[in-house]
Formats: C-alpha cells, structure tokens, sequence
C-alpha cells in the first residue's frame, strides 16, 4: 500500500515488544517503522499506548493456530482515553497469519477504538 493510499489516522501505534526482548535486541522493528509511517502520514507515533503485557514465543516456526493461542492475551491498553473514539494506525514489520495484529486490534477495540488498520512492511508465509 502506497503512503498516499493510507486511510486517515489519528495515531500510529506499534506493535509492540515484552519489555525483556526489547532490551535483548535493543530496538523495536515495529516502532522504527512506525517512525517513517507516522511523519510521512502526518499523525503522532504513540509509543506507550499498546503495551505487550507478557512473554510469548516467537512466532516463527509456529503453525496458524499455534500463532493464534501464543498471542492471546498478550496485550494490553496502557490507557483507553487515549484510544476512545480515534482511528488507529497498527504498524507491524510483518504480517503472515494476522495473528498478532488482529489480537492487537481486538485490544484496541475492546479500549473504545473507533477504528483500527494495519500498516505493514512485508508480508510473510509459513513454511
């Protein structure tokens, strides 16, 4: 999807990582994506709204419905004022199963989300 075709957003919100990963790997792929997406689409890059509230495996190797029950639950709202009634741009590096991004979404929704779509890098396939 081209920038031009993105559908207006009141935010940019990265998916994010367990606090534990992101200090192993020292940066968010998501957020550093985020970062370009949100300037070049003119909305503010929210970086503690979604917040990955415990460890899950990778979800490389994982089939579908391993991907599906890894993530559930694994995120939470920091605050739903924050979401209540914005339109919400989820930025993912890569979107296979939808896995991650439709837990992401279902989180932001439940929060007062008026509408929430996803932005990604590449998509990807399971092997």
């Amino acid at each position: 999807m081209l920038m031009k075709e993105l559908p207006e957003a009141d935010m940019a919100v990265p998916v994010p990582l367990y606090t534990k990963r992101l200090k192993e790997r020292g940066f968010n792929q998501s957020a550093l994506l985020g970062k370009h997406i949100a300037n070049r689409a003119g909305v503010p890059l929210m970086l503690n709204v979604l917040v990955r509230s415990r460890n899950t495996l990778p979800q490389v190797g994982l089939s579908a419905k391993e991907r599906r029950k890894n993530i559930m639950n694994a995120f939470d709202v920091v605050s739903h004022e924050s979401v209540k009634g914005k339109k919400v741009m989820l930025i993912d590096d890569v979107f296979t199963t939808g896995a991650t991004v439709n837990e992401c979404s279902k989180v932001l929704k439940k929060a007062g989300a008026e509408e929430v779509f996803v932005v990604t890098l590449t998509h990807g396939k399971l092997d």
